[in-house]
C-alpha cells in the first residue's frame, strides 16, 4: 500500500522469507560456520538456538544452499510426530522406498513396527556411504521434539564407520531445546553434540543495517525514511529480532504514509509499536490505536480518499492525502471519504494547499543567471559576506570565512534531502543556457526555491523539478577543526573520533581518551557504521558528504532546509 509513496518498488519488510533479502550479521555467519563445521565434524548432532523469529530459519536456508551435492538431506519442518511417524517421514524425505504401512505390522502397543523403518533407514546409509554420499537430517522447530523421539534419533546415530558416524542431525529450536537436552535422561544425546549455537539478537548498529539493507533491496533510492533516533528506538522495541523489526517497520511506515509523511517520527514509531505488540504498552510510551481502525484503518481511508479522489469527475475538486491523514478520529475519516466522493454534487474548496507549479519558461527565464549571483544569494542564508564577481566564486567564498564550498554531480533529490541544507541547483533552459536555483525547502511532493536575486519563494512540484535537473549541485558547510581536505592526526581526527562517538550515544572526554596517530582501521570501521545509519555510501572514508552529516549530529549552527508538508 505505501510503497510507492516511499519510492519503493514492492514492501520491503514482509515477514516471508524471500532469499532476495537475505541479510546475514555477524551473529548469523557465525552460526553458518557452526553448522558447515558440524557437516564436516563426522555425524552426530549440530545444535541450533535461538528466540523466535532471530533468523534461525534464514541461516538454515543458507546453509543448505552451501551443502556440497554428494549430500543427501532431509527436511522435517514438523517435528510433532510420534516415534513412527518420524521414522517414517525420515523415510519419506530420503526417498527410501517402504511397503504400506498395514505390510509392516504392529509394535507391542499397536503403532506400526519400528524394526522396518529403522533397517531400511540403516541399508540407505550403508549403501549411500558406499558410493561416497554422506547425510543429513535437519528438524526444525525440534523443541517439540518428545523425550522419545530424540532417542530414537540417537539410536539413528549409532550406525557408524571407523571414521565418522553414517547420519549428521542438525536440530533448530528455540531455547528450551537446550533445557530439554541438559535433562538427565538425555545426557547420551547431549554427548553428541559436536556443535552448538545460541543465535543472539540483532545489535542497535545492525538492526540500523538490517533496516537499510532492506529499504535498498526493496529500491529506496533516497535517505531512510525515518526521522534521527527513531532507529534507536526501533532497535529497543523489538529488542533487535528481525521478525518484530519487519512486524515494526511495516506498521511504522503505513503509518507515516498515512498521514502523508515522509519519514516516521517517534510518535508515529511508537503508536504503531502499540499496535504490533497488540495493544500492550510499548517501553516507554502507552496503549494507543488510531480511532476508526488503527494505522491500518487510517491508510486504507487514505487509499480510498486518493482513488476516489483520482476518478475523472467533471467539476470534482482534488482532496489533498494531507487532509485524510490530518482526520484523528472514525468520523473524520469517514467524512473525508465521503467528501471525495460526493464533491461532484456538492463543490467544496479544495483542503490541499495550493498545488505546485511547473518548472514554466517565465520561471526560468528569472532563474538566476549568473553565478556570483547565486553565491550572493546562498550565502546571505549563512550570514557571510557577499561574494565578487570573480571566476570562481565558490573557492572565493571558502577563502575568506570559515565554511567549505561542496560541487558534486549526479545528485538526487534523495541526496539533498539526506543533506538537509540550502542548495545551488544547476539546470539548463531550452536553448541550453545555464541558471540556477536556490532550492529552500524540500516536502513530500514539492519544493521551495528562488529564482532571482531577493525573490519571493516558488513552490515545485518535485515531479517536474527531477525531470529538469540533471544532478548538479553545490552548497556550503562548517569546516571541522584543523580540516584541510582529509584527515589529519591531530584536532581533525580527534574531533571525528568525538562525533562518531556521540553519534553512537557513547560518552567520551579528551581527558581519559588519548589522541589518536592514524586513521586506522577501527575509526574506519566506525565511519562506515555511521555512514550506514545516514544511507550513505559505506567505504569507511569520512569524506565532505559524511562530514556533512557529522554536523549534523554534533548540532553545528548550519542553514537547514524548510520542511514543506
Amino acid at each position: 500500500m505505501y510503497a510507492k509513496f516511499f519510492g519503493l518498488k514492492q514492501a520491503p519488510f514482509s515477514i516471508a522469507p524471500d532469499p532476495h533479502y537475505l541479510f546475514m550479521s555477524e551473529r548469523h555467519r557465525e552460526a553458518l560456520a557452526h553448522l558447515l563445521y558440524g557437516l564436516r565434524g563426522g555425524g552426530g548432532f549440530v545444535l541450533l538456538t535461538g528466540e523466535i523469529g532471530a533468523g534461525k530459519t534464514t541461516v538454515c536456508r543458507c546453509f543448505l544452499q552451501q551443502i556440497p551435492k554428494h549430500c543427501n538431506v532431509a527436511y522435517i519442518f514438523n517435528p510433532k510426530l510420534s516415534v513412527p511417524e518420524l521414522l517414517q517421514t525420515v523415510c519419506e524425505e530420503f526417498h527410501i522406498p517402504m511397503p504400506p504401512l498395514p505390510a509392516i505390522g504392529t509394535g507391542l502397543k499397536g503403532e506400526p513396527a519400528l524394526k522396518p523403518f529403522v533397517d531400511a533407514i540403516n541399508e540407505f546409509l550403508l549403501r549411500t556411504h558406499a558410493v561416497g554420499q554422506n547425510n543429513v537430517l535437519i528438524i526444525d522447530e525440534a523443541q517439540n521434539l518428545s523425550a522419545e523421539v530424540l532417542e530414537q534419533l540417537r539410536l539413528l546415530t549409532n550406525l557408524e564407520t571407523s571414521e565418522r558416524k553414517l547420519l549428521q542431525i542438525v536440530l533448530i529450536g528455540q531455547p528450551e531445546l537446550r533445557q530439554m537436552l541438559a535433562a538427565p535422561e538425555l545426557e547420551q544425546l547431549a554427548q553428541r553434540v559436536i556443535a552448538r549455537f545460541h543465535l543472539q539478537a540483532l545489535s542497535e548498529a545492525e538492526t540500523a543495517q538490517y533496516i537499510s539493507h532492506r529499504l535498498g533491496v526493496a529500491g529506496l533510492e533516497r535517505s531512510l525514511p525515518f526521522e534521527r533516533g527513531v532507529l534507536r528506538r526501533i532497535h529497543q522495541l523489538s529488542r533487535g529480532v528481525p521478525r518484530r523489526i519487519n512486524l515494526l517497520c511495516d506498521r511504522a511506515l503505513l503509518g507515516a504514509y498515512a498521514q502523508g509523511r515522509s519519514r516516521v517520527d517517534r510518535k508515529t514509531l511508537q503508536r504503531a509499536a502499540a499496535e504490533v505488540f497488540e495493544g500492550r504498552p510499548a517501553p516507554g510510551g502507552r496503549p494507543w490505536v488510531w480511532a476508526g481502525g488503527g494505522l491500518a484503518g487510517l491508510a486504507l481511508a487514505t487509499a480510498l480518499a486518493w482513488s476516489l479522489a483520482k476518478q475523472p469527475v467533471v467539476g470534482r475538486p482534488a482532496v489533498a492525502p494531507a487532509a485524510v491523514a490530518a482526520a484523528s478520529s472514525a468520523s473524520a475519516l469517514a467524512a473525508a471519504a465521503a467528501s471525495a466522493a460526493s464533491a461532484a454534487s456538492s463543490p467544496a474548496p479544495a483542503l490541499a494547499a495550493a498545488a505546485a507549479s511547473s518548472v514554466t519558461p517565465a520561471l526560468i527565464q528569472a532563474g538566476l543567471r549568473e553565478e556570483a549571483q547565486a553565491w550572493r544569494e546562498l550565502a546571505a542564508l549563512w550570514q557571510l559576506q557577499a561574494v565578487a564577481a570573480v571566476a570562481q566564486p565558490c573557492q572565493a567564498l571558502a577563502q575568506t570565512e570559515q565554511v567549505l564550498c561542496y560541487q558534486g554531480s549526479g545528485g538526487s533529490l534523495a541526496l539533498l534531502r539526506l543533506l538537509d541544507r540550502p542548495t545551488l541547483l544547476s539546470l539548463q533552459d531550452e536553448a541550453g543556457q545555464p541558471y540556477q536555483l536556490l532550492l529552500l525547502g524540500l516536502g513530500a511532493q514539492t519544493a521551495l526555491v528562488r529564482s532571482s536575486a531577493g525573490g519571493p519563494a516558488q513552490t515545485l512540484s518535485l515531479l517536474e523539478l527531477g525531470q529538469q535537473w540533471r544532478g548538479d549541485y553545490a552548497t556550503l558547510w562548517r569546516q571541522p577543526p584543523g580540516y584541510a581536505g582529509h584527515i589529519t592526526p591531530g584536532p581533525m581526527l580527534d574531533w571525528l573520533r568525538a562525533q562518531l562517538a556521540k553519534a553512537r550515544g557513547e560518552p567520551m572526554s579528551a581527558a581519559t581518551t588519548p589522541p589518536a596517530q592514524k586513521y586506522d582501521a577501527a575509526t574506519r570501521a566506525k565511519v562506515a557504521a555511521f555512514q550506514r545509519s545516514q544511507g550513505l555510501e559505506r567505504d569507511g572514508l569520512a569524506g565532505p558528504v559524511t562530514l556533512m552529516q557529522l554536523n549534523r549530529v554534533a548540532g553545528v549552527a548550519e542553514p537547514r532546509l524548510q520542511a514543506l508538508p
